[in-house]
């Protein structure tokens, strides 16, 4: 029986151990203790161009948001790794000027109807400047995962956060608003704007 509760502590010691190690590399990791042996950075780098494109999208609306996330792998043996991001997106919505068909434009005596394409949601995206990792614990073996993964799980919240605030109704009513009175100043004629459903 002693043996058995000698080999139990000793357990309980490494356990204690490896959790004690664990906590102190995270605290030296998380502070700038290590940032006083590097001597500086060093890129290369050889940029090529891949593709050149015509773009006709006509952005209309920008969505800035700002949100504190939280996203965690769960483990199966080891704790749970968790990381929080204080992250900062925008999504933009646009009308792709480029879908416009000259049977969209209606001419009847001194008014037009233009038929413009439906809004869309021409980007969502994070901005890495302004965000950053606030904390990652346990995430010793896949931290590098684990922030990708936090992050794409944001930029798919500020593309879903865009949408139920009201974004493509938004670039409806800027397209009202910047459009129409252009069209008519040019035309001189009264201009209707409807959008293709």
């Amino acid at each position: 029986m002693s043996r058995f509760l000698n080999t139990l502590l000793r357990l309980m010691f490494i356990a204690v151990l490896v959790a004690g190690l664990i906590a102190i590399w995270e605290q030296i990791r998380g502070s700038d203790v290590m940032s006083r042996f590097r001597r500086g950075d060093k890129t290369t780098q050889s940029i090529v161009l891949k593709e050149v494109k015509a773009l006709g999208k006509l952005e209309l609306v920008s969505y800035t948001f700002k949100d504190i996330i939280e996203h965690e792998h769960v483990n199966t043996f080891l704790p749970n790794a968790n990381a929080v991001l204080i992250v900062e997106g925008q999504a933009t919505g646009c009308i792709d000027l480029t879908k416009i068909k000259p049977a969209d434009i209606q001419a009847d005596g001194d008014s037009i109807l233009v038929i413009l394409p439906k809004p869309e949601l021409c980007s969502w995206k994070i901005n890495h400047d302004k965000s950053r990792v606030y904390d990652t614990r346990f995430s010793f073996l896949d931290e590098s995962q684990l922030v990708s993964d936090a992050y794409r799980q944001a930029e798919k919240q500020i593309r879903q956060a865009a949408l139920t605030g009201g974004i493509l109704e938004q670039t409806r009513q800027n397209a009202n608003q910047v459009l129409k009175p252009l069209l008519e100043q040019v035309s001189g004629r009264g201009v209707r704007l409807s959008f293709q459903e």
